[in-house]
C-alpha cells in the first residue's frame, strides 16, 4: 500500500491536484486515463477519468478507471521484462548480454549456421540493435505490422530470428517487439517457467502487486512485447522499484539506463529503457531536470523516473494508434507537474 503525502510535504505547489484537473477539463490532456505521480516512495497525486478502452484491441467500451482498473501498458511492457532479466541474471538463470542468443535456440540451429546470425548476441537484443528487418510502423491490428504477425506465428523465436538480415548488428536502433519477445524467450527457458509466473513471483509479488494480466499470441505464450495489464498505481510501483533498486540489483539498474546506442533528438537507449539526456532542452542551472529514464507504450502509456528528484510519473492513456501519442503525458508534465515543483 502507498502511504500518501500532500503536495506541499512533496515539494509541490499546494493546488497540484486543482492544476491538473483544470488541465484535464480544459482538454489540454487528449485522452488521459490516469495519472499517478510518487515521490520519495509516497503517493503524491492520483487522478483518474473516464473513455473508451481495449485490451489489445478488444473494445471493452466506455471505462470508468480508478485505482484498482488494470490498463494496458503495451510497450511499457518490453522495460518490465528488461527488469525481469536483470532478477533472472542476478540469480544465475539466463546468459550473460555478451553471449550468443542463437546458442540458447538449439531448435533454430540452421539459422546459427549462417555466420551473420550467429553474431548476435544477447545485447543486441536487449539494445534493439539486432540488425534484423522489422517494421511496426503500420497500426497493431493486423499482420502488416511486425509484432502482429509475430503474435499470429506458429513460432514467435524463429519469426524473428529469421528475419532478413539489414545491417550488422549492434550498430543502429531499430524498434523491435522481436528483440523484447527474444528477451521474454530467455527468461522463460532459464527460469523454466512460463514468463508471467515468474513475473508474478520474482518481481510483483515482492512489490505488493497482486492484480495483473498478461496477453498471450496465438500461441498461448506471454507478449513479452506489449501483453502486460496493470493498474497505474502498480505500474508506478514498479518504477519506484527501479530508482530504489529494491528487488532489482543496483548493479543491473545501472546498466539498464545506461546510454547504449542513440535513438532520436539527443535520446537514447538502454536495455529496453529510454534513456534522456538529463536535462531539459534549453533548461537554464537550477531548473528540474529532464526525465532520466522513459518506458513507453502505444496510447499514450508512460512511465517517467526522475532520479535527482525521486520523482515517479505514471500515465495511461487512450489515444491507441494516435499521430499525437505522448500528448497527454507530455501535458501532465510540462504544464502541470515541473511547473508545480517547489523543491
Amino acid at each position: 500500500m502507498w502511504q500518501r503525502i500532500d503536495p506541499g510535504s512533496a515539494g509541490f505547489a499546494p493546488d497540484l491536484a486543482e492544476r491538473l484537473d483544470a488541465l484535464v477539463e480544459e482538454g489540454r490532456a487528449p485522452g488521459l486515463h490516469g495519472v499517478v505521480v510518487t515521490r520519495h516512495g509516497r503517493l503524491v497525486l492520483e487522478r483518474y477519468g473516464r473513455g473508451e478502452d481495449y485490451a489489445w484491441n478488444a473494445p471493452l467500451g466506455v471505462v470508468d478507471f480508478g485505482p484498482e482498473t488494470r490498463h494496458d501498458i503495451r510497450s511499457v511492457t518490453k522495460s518490465v521484462v528488461g527488469l525481469l532479466y536483470g532478477v533472472a541474471l542476478a540469480a544465475g538463470l539466463v546468459p550473460e548480454p555478451n553471449e550468443p542468443i542463437l546458442r540458447h535456440f538449439p531448435e533454430h540451429a540452421d539459422l546459427a549456421a549462417d555466420p551473420g546470425r550467429a553474431a548476435l548476441t544477447v545485447e543486441h537484443a536487449l539494445t534493439m540493435t539486432l540488425g534484423l528487418e522489422w517494421d511496426e510502423s503500420a497500426p497493431y491490428t493486423g499482420p502488416e505490422n511486425s509484432e502482429i504477425a509475430m503474435e499470429m506465428a506458429e513460432d514467435r523465436y524463429r519469426f524473428v530470428l529469421e528475419r532478413p538480415i539489414v545491417e550488422e548488428p549492434g550498430k543502429q536502433w531499430s524498434y523491435s517487439g522481436g528483440a523484447a519477445a527474444l528477451v521474454g524467450g530467455l527468461i522463460a527457458r532459464g527460469t523454466g517457467r512460463p514468463l508471467e509466473e515468474f513475473a508474478r513471483d520474482a518481481l510483483f509479488a515482492p512489490l505488493g502487486i497482486t492484480s495483473f494480466e498478461w496477453m498471450t499470441g496465438e500461441d498461448g505464450v506471454a507478449s513479452a512485447a506489449s501483453g502486460l495489464r496493470l493498474a497505474p498505481r502498480d505500474l508506478a510501483r514498479i518504477g519506484q522499484a527501479v530508482l530504489d533498486a529494491e528487488v532489482i540489483p543496483a548493479s543491473w539498474v545501472a546498466e539498464t539506463l545506461r546510454p547504449r546506442v542513440p535513438t532520436w533528438d539527443g535520446f537514447s537507449y538502454g536495455y529496453l529503457w529510454h534513456v534522456g539526456p538529463g536535462e531539459r532542452p534549453g533548461s537554464r542551472p537550477g531548473e528540474p531536470s529532464f526525465w532520466r529514464a522513459m518506458a513507453a507504450g502505444n496510447g499514450g502509456q508512460r512511465l517517467f523516473l526522475f532520479p535527482d528528484l525521486d520523482l515517479v510519473v505514471a500515465v495511461t492513456a487512450g489515444a491507441y494508434n494516435a499521430g499525437e501519442q505522448d500528448a497527454a503525458a507530455r501535458a501532465v508534465l510540462d504544464e502541470v507537474l515541473l511547473p508545480a515543483l517547489t523543491s
